[in-house]
């Protein structure tokens, strides 16, 4: 496997106003509008999820180079923010998600960029989040090392969804989406439905939430219908050996809640 930076990019800064957006708004149609005519994917077909580049909801730059790696995927990681489940579904706060995750990877991880390659909002707006994710999936044969999940950063695409969902599910659109988008990642990589995980099968964590994990199984039969397989889905196998800092203790895993995101974070980017 052999890699290469992207475009050099010099960090700037950016100060978040620490205000809760509103909660109001009914879910927008144009969510999961359709790119190049809503051409469909296969012969079950689906919509291919119209996803707003990291210039559209305001990123600010990465700290340093983003390395693309000459390489497809393996696999897909399944996340959730661990955030409040809002119901102000537009594309304002969905944008301002992304601005904070950013903020949140950047200022207090300590990570060059967003660690996700992409994040989906309860609102099910598709945004991109590390650079260049976006441009490499279109290409199909690059990967863009990210940080969204340890020992995975290099083979697999992460996918954040907005809220938390230990104990509730997503919306429907917001799901929705999210076949749509692992759909578009299958067909563009090569990477087969089987292989979608949630971020608990490698690193100890309860990321994506109980509900979300439980509904795995439905989004490989989603995904795999929309690519035009009707046949069963097999269940992938946890790894065989399980990631070094699993807790032997299933309950303090399923306690480890809050990934992301301090309280008061979570607002709109003052003007730079």
């Amino acid at each position: 496997m052999t890699s290469t930076p992207s475009h050099r990019f010099s960090r700037r800064s950016v100060v978040l106003a620490a205000l809760t957006l509103g909660s109001a708004g009914l879910l927008p149609a144009t969510a999961r509008a359709a790119t190049g005519g809503g051409a469909p994917g296969g012969r079950g077909g689906f919509t291919v999820p119209e996803i707003t580049p990291c210039a559209g909801w305001g990123a600010r730059e990465p700290s340093e180079d983003v390395v693309v790696l000459a390489a497809r995927p393996e696999r897909i990681i399944v996340h959730h923010t661990a955030t409040a489940n809002v119901t102000d579904y537009s594309r304002e706060r969905a944008h301002a998600l992304a601005r904070a995750v950013q903020t949140y990877h950047m200022d207090m991880q300590g990570w060059i960029d967003t660690g996700q390659h992409f994040t989906i909002s309860r609102g099910a707006f598709v945004l991109e989040g590390r650079h260049n994710s976006l441009s490499t999936l279109g290409s199909g044969d690059e990967l863009v090392r990210a940080a969204h999940c340890v020992g995975q950063n290099s083979v697999a695409i992460g996918i954040e969804n907005e809220g938390t969902y230990t104990s509730e599910e997503p919306p429907a659109a917001q799901f929705a989406a999210l076949a749509d988008l692992c759909a578009h990642v299958c067909r563009q990589y090569g990477v087969p439905a089987s292989e979608i995980y949630g971020h608990r099968d490698f690193n100890s964590t309860a990321c994506p939430g109980d509900r979300l994990y439980a509904l795995l199984p439905k989004l490989r039969q989603d995904v795999a219908r929309r690519l035009g397989d009707d046949s069963g889905v097999p269940v992938p196998r946890r790894p065989a050996h399980l990631p070094a800092d699993w807790a032997a203790d299933p309950e303090a895993v399923a306690r480890a809640l809050t990934e992301y995101l301090p309280e008061g974070l979570l607002g709109p980017a003052l003007p730079r």
